[in-house]
């Protein structure tokens, strides 16, 4: 069976992830389980500080130190169970039945790769400084690591009424409007279908197709061609249109595009005001 998982790591957002996760999960009719990874570069399970400058025959420091670093370990993991605990109580104060929990000690990036068939949508949230400006981030590597719908909450949560795709005929894309189409998270928003490019027939009818995909489905769909720069048209029509939360493609797969900075997914999901919710 396949669950909602909703990373959190008790920091500011990790409410508004929990919050954002139960609509999913309530939604999707999926079962919801909490997850909390022990990053082993923080806390590692084996501390050996004998190389340090200085302190190579003072043991019984080098024994102090390696005690308060177990500690240390014990709060972090002690820490992390009561946050999965008040989550948990979240939820189901929310009306989920029988939320899980889960604790790994190891690296975030690797826990989701082991767990990735058991997921049906992975939560995570968007910290005040958003993503940082290069490869590195912790965020970024799971969504380009990940082969799964990734949800990457706003600051605040609130609960979607209108979705905006943005759209341009890619395989990724045409895949993101036949799960809209079927996907129950979705059902009964309006839709609105955004391409951003040149207004001719080849764009037209990749974008009639997706229309009639989704008014087939029963959606109230809404359709523009616009030109401009990508993230700044996205955004503008957004505001514009009381938009509560945008659909795109996630990044691509290829060696050059790994190590892109500054792509446009990673500027949208840094600068973006609602979820983004990502496909791959």
């Amino acid at each position: 069976m396949t669950h909602v998982i909703a990373c959190i790591d008790g920091t500011d957002v990790s409410t508004t992830v929990c919050d954002y996760a139960v609509w999913a999960s309530q939604r999707m009719e999926a079962p919801l389980e909490f997850l909390h990874v022990l990053d082993k570069s923080e806390y590692p399970t084996d501390t050996n500080l004998s190389g340090n400058i200085g302190l190579g025959s003072r043991e019984a420091l080098l024994d102090e130190l390696a005690a308060l670093d177990e500690k240390r370990g014990k709060l972090a993991l002690e820490q992390g169970k009561l946050m999965l605990n008040a989550a948990k109580k979240r939820a189901i104060d929310s009306a989920i039945d029988n939320p899980t929990t889960r604790q790994r000690h190891g690296s975030l990036v690797e826990t989701l790769t082991e767990m990735e068939e058991s997921i049906r949508l992975l939560v995570l949230g968007k910290h005040d400084d958003h993503l940082s400006e290069h490869i590195g981030s912790r965020l970024e590597n799971v969504v380009r690591t990940m082969h799964r719908p990734i949800l990457i909450t706003a600051t605040e949560y609130k609960a979607p009424q209108k979705v905006m795709l943005a759209f341009d005929g890619s395989a990724t894309t045409r895949k993101g409007v036949e799960m809209v189409a079927t996907s129950p998270l979705f059902r009964s928003m309006p839709c609105h279908l955004i391409m951003v490019g040149t207004d001719n027939e080849s764009n037209r009818e990749q974008l009639s197709w997706a229309r009639t995909t989704l008014e087939e489905a029963g959606f109230e769909t809404h359709t523009a061609i616009l030109s401009g720069e990508v993230e700044k048209v996205l955004c503008d029509y957004r505001a514009a249109n009381n938009i509560d939360m945008l659909i795109m493609g996630a990044y691509g797969h290829s060696v050059i595009r790994r190590f892109l900075v500054g792509s446009t997914t990673t500027s949208v999901i840094r600068n973006a005001s609602v979820p983004v919710l990502l496909l791959r």
